[in-house]
């Protein structure tokens, strides 16, 4: 990570983590019959037929303890009445950089073997103690007689227990944060500028000071039509004609946690579709309001359809009252995707659609993509991405269907060159007051 001040990882908080972590894993083991937790960190693969080994990246449930997301073959174990220990993976290799050492802030939290390889500790599958390990089933096509392969109950209590962020956590994911706004900042001057999208992104890693093999996901730099493609992946060279709009949804890395941040912009303040983006904009940060403990966020979800439209609605765009849009699914034509989801040490985290029980919360039959199906709890961390797109596939059988009279086609036609509208930000739940923004916060600091 760069040396500047404002990306410098945290490290305080770092102990009442650990003690944090510890105290709730002994108590799943014990629940859940274990004598002990074995986590195992992942195994780097070649492609099909080639020796070439894609970025690795920790597992997240490895990566929920320790700062080594890039550490491959590396175990973690916790049992009851000891510290944990770690079988940190050295190996011996000339082809590649060795990683980077224990530095002694979180390393005097472990007890710590080097091994150059997983024989350094493999005889711990035999051990005749009642072992769970979390792992990847293709790394462990066979275990020893002791050891259970990620036992479901177990598996869902450790889960549960990812959605509750520690403040060492809440600090990585705000450094994250100020690291991407870096980056949006530099990526938006670039689009003023007339850059291509690849011009952008580049700007974007400068800026951020981050290796592209490091990003917690592929960014989506889309330019014009390119905004309505919701998992955009391309990046072109070549510079269009016009600059009309600008989306990108592009994250930063802090020991393993990630930032998930979507911004959109128009060259032009004047028009249907910069009101649309103000308007956009205004309904997301009433949403982010409403990011409190006891939220159902389906509720807040379908609120965010109603928000829409309204737009759509207020705009001329559809002539159909908000009640009867929502009846007919209309706003899923123009806002196909959920409002958000957990975030931590995966982009899209565990247990969105879980009950703290275990019970299962699929999502409404009206919105299948929904990631978050649960209520809200402090100390839960949510990105809130409400959407407004212009996508021929998706309307098409509107413009062909009973309703197709309440739509103003020329407008639509008019602002499909314009792609879409995305914004989103890092909320944190917090116990009584209002969410903590993250990311508006990260700017507000930036601009100072």
């Amino acid at each position: 990570m760069s040396s500047r001040p404002d990306f410098l990882p945290p490290t305080r908080h770092y102990a009442d983590h650990v003690e944090s972590l510890m105290e709730k894993a002994i108590q799943r083991i014990g629940e859940a019959g274990y004598d002990r937790l074995l986590i195992h960190s992942g195994r780097s693969r070649p492609r099909f037929q080639d020796d070439y080994h894609a970025p690795f990246r920790a597992h997240g449930h490895f990566v929920h303890w320790l700062p080594l997301p890039t550490h491959a073959d590396c175990l973690l174990e916790i049992a009851p009445g000891r510290r944990p220990r770690l079988w940190l993976c050295e190996p011996d290799d000339f082809w590649h950089a060795p990683p980077s050492p224990p530095e002694p802030w979180w390393a005097d939290h472990y007890d710590i073997e080097v091994v150059t390889g997983s024989a350094g500790w493999a005889h711990l599958l035999e051990v005749e103690k009642a072992t769970a390990l979390i792992a990847d089933p293709l790394d462990f096509p066979e275990l020893g007689r002791h050891a259970d392969l990620n036992p479901g109950p177990l598996l869902r209590g450790l889960d549960e227990d990812r959605t509750v962020k520690t403040d060492w956590q809440l600090d990585c994911l705000r450094a994250a944060s100020r690291r991407a706004v870096a980056g949006h900042r530099a990526a938006r001057n670039a689009f003023d500028r007339g850059g291509s999208e690849l011009h952008i992104h580049l700007a974007y890693l400068e800026a951020a000071a981050h290796d592209p093999n490091d990003l917690p996901y592929n960014s989506i730099v889309g330019l014009n039509e390119h905004a309505a493609v919701l998992h955009y992946q391309l990046r072109d060279a070549v510079t269009p004609a016009e600059h009309r709009t600008f989306l990108i949804d592009a994250g930063a890395d802090c020991h393993g946690l990630a930032s998930d941040i979507t911004r959109t912009w128009v060259r032009s303040a004047d028009g249907v579709f910069a009101d649309l983006l103000e308007e956009m904009d205004a309904l997301q940060q009433r949403l982010v309001a409403r990011m409190q403990p006891g939220m159902d966020y389906v509720m807040l979800h379908e609120e965010a359809h109603r928000g829409v439209a309204q737009i759509l609605h207020d705009a001329g765009i559809v002539r159909m009252s908000v009640d009867a849009m929502i009846e007919a699914r209309v706003t899923s034509r123009f806002y196909p995707h959920g409002l958000g989801h957990h975030l931590g040490v995966q982009v899209h985290d565990v247990a969105g659609r879980f009950a703290p029980d275990g019970r299962e919360l699929p999502p409404p039959d009206a919105h299948p993509f929904l990631r978050l199906t649960r209520t809200l709890e402090a100390g839960n961390v949510v990105t809130v991405e409400p959407g407004l797109y212009f996508i021929p596939s998706l309307l098409a059988d509107l413009r062909e269907g009973g309703l197709r009279d309440r739509f103003d086609w020329d407008a639509i036609e008019a602002l499909v060159p314009y792609g879409g509208i995305r914004i989103e930000d890092d909320v944190a739940v917090r116990r009584g007051g209002a969410p903590e923004n993250l990311t508006r916060e990260a700017f507000a600091a930036a601009e100072t």
